[in-house]
């Protein structure tokens, strides 16, 4: 096998913007060049509340990546996700006028575009859509219908729609940056590349991924993703949450959750104490860690019933095999575990990229915080292993494939129209 074509992948998050700088190598593992990451000052949750504060994020980020790889970063893999992103299933059915020809793309195509035409609710725009199994003149269960013969083609499609202002000011952002979107990809859907098993996708098994403004989910089962939601909850609310109970600041707030967090109360000593400085010469606050373990574990303990709740509506919950794997920031919060297993009932498992990841990657890209950055690395390179099988690799062409992908069909022209405008 190649070594491939150089992939950056490019995570814009509420607590921070990682750029990952990254290639497949011979044995077929995702080698590392090189990685940078900064404060995400001008997000929340997922929104881009300040334009300005986010492209000077992200190009802080994106010259650490540089200075590390000594590659010159240009084409961009970004991940989406926020609470403007929505999902629904709907029904897709056509009748094939030619019965003596076989199925071919084209009749999967047109049947999949077909679901473009749907109401949506004002300002919102349908990004991507993924069809679950084909039904065959009334035989269900097909996963690739091409090159069969029928004359009835049915399938449910996992609808994905977003708010058009909200996904339009991200790739705003990325282009003020100095930067070329190659490929826009949902960011739960880059996280379950990174951290799950074919085998976990064919089971059954629910990805969690607790960011910091968000709390994303999928649910996958039969290779299939059957179910995404956005829960508007991540580990920013658990500071906010520490910071108001105990009346101290921000910054206190978040060293305490890091380094004495935990999402079980029970799991601490009551006379386990922390101390944090007090403010212009006041005296240092002292908190009891068990104390602070009751604050962390009421609202975690809400988003994990959110959770629960979208596997239940889901229609899957009874065919999730392999359980559950969180990831994201929020999954280093200590005792999360058992807390996930006893609310959703589920065997849990914390996820990390290392699967994928080279041996000589640094060790710190192994954390559950690279899982979106690593995964988009990842797609974004089999992605371009499919385009160049039978495309020519011009300008013109890289542009038709950026344009074909799912996510890209709407949002895509708007952007590659400023481009020319520049």
């Amino acid at each position: 096998m190649a070594i491939s074509d150089i992939i950056v992948g490019l995570d814009i998050g509420t607590t921070k913007i990682a750029v990952v700088v990254g290639r497949e190598n011979e044995q077929g593992k995702i080698e590392i060049l090189g990685y940078g990451n900064s404060e995400s000052k001008g997000v929340t949750r997922g929104f881009v509340a300040n334009i300005d504060e986010t492209i000077k994020s992200i190009t802080d980020a994106v010259k650490e990546a540089e200075n590390n790889s000594g590659v010159d970063i240009r084409e961009v893999v970004v991940g989406i996700a926020g609470v403007f992103i929505k999902t629904m299933q709907h029904h897709g059915s056509v009748i094939r006028k030619n019965v003596d020809e076989e199925i071919k793309v084209s009749d999967i195509t047109n049947l999949t575009e077909s679901m473009r035409n749907l109401a949506l609710n004002p300002g919102e725009q349908i990004i991507d859509i993924i069809p679950q199994e084909y039904t065959i003149d009334g035989e269900p269960g097909i996963k690739n219908p091409v090159g069969m013969a029928g004359v009835s083609i049915e399938t449910n499609f996992h609808i994905i729609t977003a708010q058009t202002t909200a996904a339009k000011n991200i790739l705003k952002c990325v282009q003020r940056a100095g930067l070329v979107l190659d490929t826009l990809i949902l960011e739960p859907i880059a996280s379950a590349e990174a951290v799950l098993s074919d085998e976990e996708k064919e089971a059954g098994i629910v990805l969690v991924d607790i960011g910091g403004g968000t709390t994303d989910v999928a649910v996958f089962q039969d290779g299939l993703l059957r179910h995404t939601a956005v829960i508007p909850f991540g580990g920013e609310i658990i500071t906010e949450d520490i910071k108001e109970g105990f009346t101290i600041i921000k910054k206190y707030a978040e060293d305490l959750k890091v380094k004495f967090g935990s999402a079980l109360s029970s799991e601490n000593r009551d006379d386990e104490i922390v101390a944090i400085p007090g403010l212009r010469g006041r005296a240092p606050k002292e908190i009891a860690v068990k104390n602070l373990a009751s604050v962390i574990q009421a609202r975690i303990q809400e988003i994990l019933e959110m959770v629960a709740n979208e596997i239940t509506a889901s229609g899957y919950s009874k065919k999730i095999i392999a359980g559950v794997a969180l990831t994201g920031g929020g999954a280093l919060l200590k005792h999360i575990v058992p807390l996930t297993e006893f609310i959703t009932g589920m065997e849990t498992r914390i996820g990390y990229p290392s699967e994928h990841l080279a041996s000589n990657s640094d060790n710190l890209l192994d954390s559950p915080i690279y899982s979106t950055a690593v995964g988009l690395v990842k797609l974004g390179i089999e992605r371009s292993k499919e385009n160049n099988k039978n495309t020519p690799d011009t300008k013109e062409a890289k542009q038709k494939k950026r344009l074909s992908h799912g996510v890209m069909k709407f949002f895509g022209s708007v952007f590659y129209d400023d481009d020319t405008n520049n």
